[in-house]
């Protein structure tokens, strides 16, 4: 009867050892899930995701029942131990109990299923999710009970679970998701993801054409010049000025001139006709903004100024394009270009170039030795 009793009482300490363990990787895998990937989950069907974003919108109960039942385990379990060690070992049996109950629990209940679920949080959490979720509910009057009196006692201390961080990504830990995202998503992917990022930090000034190199029709040029230069013209807009770029008139758009050139007789009245009203953009206007002032305007073009008026350069939606997606147009000056590659690796630069422009290309050139075997 006593070997009978001694076995019963070694099965029910396994077993609780074992529920221990339980109660152990939930906690830890619960708390180690993925919250981003745990909401597209369940947005998806996952049952398992589903169940767990619900028990942690409210994390203060899932600890709670969580810590409830690993410590009843414990406690009972730590009892059984020193029952079965008294009858073995005598009154001995009680500092061998604590002992080698401590290292059992240690072992076998603690960091064995925490490191368990640390690495595979899904794959312990989703499927605790269907016994904690039921266990919630028949404990719930404990845990609420408990959740009272130690949110009684956190307010004591001045702390306040609404002051808690909220679970979003600052702009600079999203930067990192990305990253470090690896093969999960394409290079060229990442640096758009990057470059829409940090939008904000560039500037209308950081992109524009500057003025010397601003193409225009200058009404104080003759007619034959100005109807030359529109048939010869690289560029679908051109602005229009008198004299001097800070006197604009307008922004042709060549697709309206077409028809004009067909015209025997063409004059300077009939080219400010088909002027529509130019755009100024200022200068320290963030990338992202002015995309949106772009898109609300429906406009694709416009000239940057200063903070007198001055005319600066111009800025297309295309200069903004290609600072998240990077060069997608042929340049007609790119048989030109301001950077050449030497042999040696080193660059000749014209004394021209945008400080921005040297940086760009020379970060996308390092990154490209440096995918070199």
């Amino acid at each position: 009867m006593n070997e009978t009793s001694l076995t019963a009482l070694f099965i029910l300490l396994v077993g609780l050892i074992m529920l221990s363990g339980f109660f152990s990787s939930s906690e830890t895998g619960m708390m180690s899930l993925n919250r981003y990937r745990l909401k597209h989950l369940a947005k998806t069907g996952h049952r398992g995701a589903r169940r767990a974003e619900k028990l942690l919108q409210r994390t203060d109960q899932l600890i709670g029942v969580i810590l409830i039942g690993n410590n009843f385990v414990n406690i009972f379990a730590s009892s059984i131990a020193t029952v079965i060690a008294i009858k073995i070992w005598g009154d001995a049996g009680i500092a061998i109990a604590t002992i080698l109950l401590t290292v059992v629990i240690l072992i076998f209940a603690e960091v064995t299923p925490k490191t368990l679920a640390a690495l595979f949080p899904e794959k312990i959490a989703f499927p605790a999710s269907y016994i904690l979720g039921p266990l919630l509910k028949i404990l719930y009057p404990i845990v609420w009970a408990v959740n009272l009196l130690t949110g009684g006692i956190l307010k004591l201390l001045g702390i306040s679970p609404e002051d808690a961080a909220t679970d979003h990504l600052s702009r600079e830990e999203l930067r990192t998701l990305v990253n470090e995202a690896g093969a999960l998503i394409p290079a060229k992917h990442k640096d758009m993801l990057v470059s829409i990022l940090d939008l904000e930090k560039v500037t209308v000034n950081d992109i524009m054409v500057p003025r010397n190199e601003v193409v225009g029709i200058d009404l104080e040029d003759d007619t034959d010049t100005i109807l030359r230069q529109l048939r010869s013209s690289q560029h679908t807009r051109l602005p229009v000025f008198s004299g001097d770029i800070n006197e604009i008139k307008g922004i042709l758009h060549l697709r309206s001139v077409s028809k004009l050139l067909l015209h025997e007789e063409v004059n300077k009245a009939m080219i400010m006709q088909l002027c529509q009203e130019p755009y100024f953009v200022p200068e320290s206007t963030p990338l992202n903004t002015q995309l949106i002032n772009f898109q609300k305007g429906k406009r694709r073009f416009g000239v940057v100024v200063d903070e007198y008026g001055d005319v600066l350069g111009l800025a297309t939606l295309e200069d903004i394009l290609e600072e998240i997606v990077g060069e997608f147009t042929t340049d007609y000056a790119a048989t030109s270009p301001d950077i050449i590659p030497q042999d040696d690796g080193t660059f000749i630069i014209d004394g021209t170039a945008a400080v921005r422009t040297i940086n760009k290309t020379l970060a996308g050139n390092c990154r490209s030795m440096a995918r070199k075997p």
